[in-house]
């Protein structure tokens, strides 16, 4: 007897079934697995039940009742669920029958078309229905109820139903799924079929969610040859995109001919061929810069976008530092005192922005940088001066108006960016200010800051505010910290903890971790806590049992005013494990609650949401933070309010979001939280780094938490070694500088 599950197969030919589906069992949308039911053209035996169906199973596109198929495969005999189809290939058919043709309209595939209206259609044309549809829709006003307009919406669906299902049956006999298809179909409509046969790797660089490998794999079942020259440049562009949102700038050309090679499996000629003639196409830039310790140049590559913008921001900050009247030279001297609240090191830091066209404030918690804003912004004012503040995301903007009690804006706003136009303010229409304060400046990448700059006019100072010892930029470059290493721009280090803030031991533990020293725990009464943990489950229990009992008991702390970051996405501690334990204890499936799986997810209404991409249409930002409002069956639409806006979402752009009840450090950036809880254990070994814990213990505002044990926790603190990015704007800076 076969063990339970085991399927035997009695009949390796190849069969060939057709028929209507009758009914979707089963359909998981990220890889197409379907169980049907389906009724046959003809008489199947004993595969049929007593309804006369059989059951169909196997990796298809997303199919409707009354669809009518003709599939090849084979039959198998499954232990508990007995006869069934597997099938390998499907192609798109229609009914033969009258019966058929009235279940097929009936569906709902076609607008227009009802139960009613279907039988009166195939009454009145019988076996030739489809073909007046099809070929002389205008028959169909021959049928009583159907009017010109009527006739052009079903003339309509048929045209689009019919594109849409051939292209999709195409595109998943290639290993797509159903959710990408769809993209796939919106982006390039009926040109769709014809791009992925003759340039797959176009997928790549159009539609967000198809990566090199999935556009690889499609030309490869395509027949395109391994050494050919479109897919030896993608594979190069794909590990030079995959190294920035690494973070880095460029690739030194050695390391990447080497990584091309084995992604490829293609000769070095092959490869260094390809470098040759991206360089020559434009896509990519060769370039000689320092690399490593900078004590040396090499041949690297980056992509022409990112070659711009790292040459752009050296000139810019440099014509900007050198201009002989800045805008605020004319502010009395005096004016910097009218504050005598303010430490020398405070009131020099104002200074420098009054005096110097370009400057950076940087410290830690508690050191006074919003002080000196709130009085440089004094004295700004009473001079009559034009001013901005301004913040990389909206949350760090909100933050900066909060602390500030002056308005401020994401740059994407300050800037006034459209998704079809793109910055309204740039070279040809710069901001009119005389000065521009960025905050959370560690979080500028190297685009973002060419979009700044370009939109500022010579004579304008800029202060760009941050704390140098966090994480860096999501994206590509690390630019606060290549601006102090460049040592050309006057820079303000703020390290006195004032009264107010060293009574925090959330402030003072950040400091001490920034020194690589232990924090230490009061568990009498305080605002920073560890609970020990040395397994990853007991762990994950500690998270789940904190945010969902132990702090809203203990100190009022709403869970959704509970942020959980976390160093990883895998393991029974990670990311997306902690994810589905929290939405299942504060979110649990409800009748109440419309639910969906999309994209790998199950969003239920009430989930806490992240964006994961800039959506410049919609208007979000990744790392943004939302709640689901609603989810549409009929439209098939899913509803998100962010900060109070409802932005709305297609079941194919769900793949945008993902559940926050847990989230990284490094989208946590910018952002304060009531309370945070940090798992963090030797299983995170990877990302046990000083700037990640640090960056993670100042994100909390009122309790935070550790979960953690000695070991894991030392690691951390002792291990002071940033991840090293490769940029060359500190170099280019000194270049502009004039130094050699």
């Amino acid at each position: 007897m076969p063990g339970a599950g085991r399927i035997v197969n009695y009949n390796t030919l190849v069969e060939i079934l057709s028929g209507s589906v009758e009914r979707i069992t089963f359909f998981n949308e990220e890889n197409g697995y379907t169980v049907l039911r389906l009724a046959p053209e003809s008489p199947q035996g004993p595969a049929e039940d007593h309804s006369g169906l059989v059951t169909v199973t196997g990796n298809l596109p997303e199919l409707a009742p009354g669809e009518y198929l003709r599939l090849k495969g084979e039959w198998t005999d499954h232990p508990r669920h007995g006869r069934q189809f597997k099938v390998e290939t499907i192609e798109q058919a229609y009914p033969a029958t009258v019966e058929g043709l009235k279940r097929y309209l009936a569906s709902g595939l076609l607008s227009g078309i009802g139960p009613k209206l279907a039988d009166r259609i195939v009454a009145h044309f019988g076996a030739k229905t489809l073909e007046v549809i099809e070929h002389t829709p205008a028959r169909l006003m021959e049928v009583q109820d159907i009017g010109k307009k009527r006739m052009g919406i079903i003339a309509a669906a048929w045209e689009e139903q019919r594109q849409v299902k051939e292209i999709m049956i195409y595109l998943h006999s290639h290993g797509i799924t159903t959710n990408l298809a769809l993209k796939i179909y919106k982006e390039y409509g009926e040109q769709a079929m014809a791009i992925v046969k003759e340039n797959p790797f176009q997928l790549a660089r159009d539609i967000y969610g198809v990566g090199f490998r999935t556009a690889d794999r499609i030309a490869q079942s395509t027949g395109l040859p391994k050494d050919h020259p479109t897919r030896i440049e993608a594979g190069i562009l794909f590990l030079l995109e995959e190294a920035a949102g690494e973070g880095h700038v460029f690739m030194p050309r050695a390391g990447l001919a080497e990584k091309a090679a084995d992604l490829l499996g293609a000769t070095q000629v092959l490869i260094d061929d390809g470098i040759q003639r991206l360089a020559a196409s434009g896509l990519a830039v060769l370039d000689d810069v320092p690399v490593g310790e900078k004590d040396h140049k090499e041949a690297v590559l980056y992509l022409e976008a990112y070659h711009l913008a790292e040459c752009k921001n050296a000139r810019l900050l440099a014509d900007l530092s050198r201009v002989l009247l800045p805008r605020l030279s004319d502010i009395p001297p005096a004016f910097t005192t009218l504050d005598t609240s303010l430490t020398e090191e405070q009131a020099g830091a104002v200074r420098k922005v009054l005096t110097q066209p370009v400057s950076i404030l940087t410290g830690g918690p508690g050191t006074g940088k919003t002080t000196c804003l709130r009085s440089l912004i004094v004295v700004v004012e009473k001079a009559g001066k034009r001013f901005a503040l301004t913040s990389p995301t909206g949350r760090a903007a909100k933050r900066l108006s909060e602390a500030t009690g002056h308005p401020a804006s994401t740059i994407h706003r300050l800037l006034e960016y459209s998704p079809m136009e793109g910055f309204g303010r740039n070279a040809g229409s710069p901001l009119a200010l005389d000065l521009l304060v960025v905050d959370e400046a560690s979080m500028l990448d190297v685009q973002l800051t060419h979009s700044l700059l370009q939109a500022l006019e010579p004579g304008t100072h800029l202060l760009l505010v941050g704390d140098i010892d966090q994480l860096p930029s999501v994206g590509a470059g690390d630019v606060l910290r290549d601006l102090i290493d460049s040592r050309t721009l006057p820079v303000t280090r703020l390290t006195k903890i004032f009264r107010q803030a060293a009574g925090s031991e959330i402030i003072a533990n950040a400091h001490l971790i920034n020194q690589g020293e232990m924090p230490y725990f009061d568990t009498e009464a305080g605002d920073f806590y560890r609970f020990p943990a040395e397994i990853p489950e007991k762990a994950s229990d500690w998270v789940v049992d904190l945010v969902c009992n132990r702090i809203p008991e203990r100190f009022g702390i709403l869970p959704s005013e509970i942020q959980t970051l976390v160093p990883m996405y895998r393991g029974p501690a990670g990311i997306t494990a902690l994810n589905d334990r929290l939405q299942e204890t504060l979110n649990p499936p409800s009748a109440l609650k419309a639910e969906r799986r999309l994209a790998g997810t199950t969003f239920r209404v009430g989930d806490r949401v992240m964006q994961v991409r800039n959506d410049y249409d919609k208007q979000v930002f990744n790392g943004d933070i939302g709640e689901v409002h609603a989810i549409l069956e009929m439209e098939k639409l899913l509803t998100v309010q962010f900060e109070g806006r409802p932005v709305t979402y297609a079941w194919t752009e769900a793949d945008q979001l993902t559940l926050a009840y847990a989230i990284s450090v490094h989208k946590a950036q910018g952002s304060e939280f009531p309370a945070v809880v940090v798992p963090l254990l030797t299983h995170h070994y990877m990302m046990l780094q000083r700037n990640l814990l640090y960056t993670a213990v100042t994100r909390a505002r009122r309790l935070c938490v550790l979960v953690t044990n000695t070991k894991a926790l030392a690691i951390a603190v002792n291990n002071n070694r940033v991840a090293e990015r490769y940029t060359a704007l500190d170099w280019r800076l000194r270049q502009a500088y004039g130094e050699k």
